[in-house]
């Protein structure tokens, strides 16, 4: 049952890669949030009134869906305040890979005509 969750929810059998630290860095992130995802679950069951039910491929979508806004929560909850999103697109925009030009750019210098000298 643990492997069919990790393969359906976290789609480990649709890599193709043979790479063994990337192999190891995506099995770790799938089992660290289902450790996660399961803690998380143990406490809404607690909270929860006894007769509900919660299957664990429906928790799982359920938890992968919220997975942003749990992120977030846990941020504010730990006091992490992140740069203002304004600033942070200026400051990137800025960054990415200066000394190599974009796509548009890249496109538009192949479809121009060839100049001879």
């Amino acid at each position: 049952m643990l492997f069919r969750e990790l393969k359906t929810q976290y789609s480990l059998d649709e890599f193709t890669t043979s790479k063994k630290h990337v192999v190891e860095i995506l099995l770790y992130a799938a089992l660290l949030s289902l450790l996660v995802s399961r803690d998380l679950l143990d406490l809404v069951t607690e909270q929860a009134d006894d007769e509900l039910v919660f299957p664990p491929e429906r928790w799982a979508a359920t938890f992968r869906s919220h997975a942003q806004l749990i992120l977030h929560e846990l941020g504010e909850h730990l006091g992490y305040s992140p740069p203002p999103l304004l600033e942070r697109l200026i400051d990137d925009a800025q960054k990415i890979h200066q000394q190599r030009p974009i796509l548009q750019e890249r496109l538009a210098t192949a479809t121009q005509p060839k100049t001879r000298a």
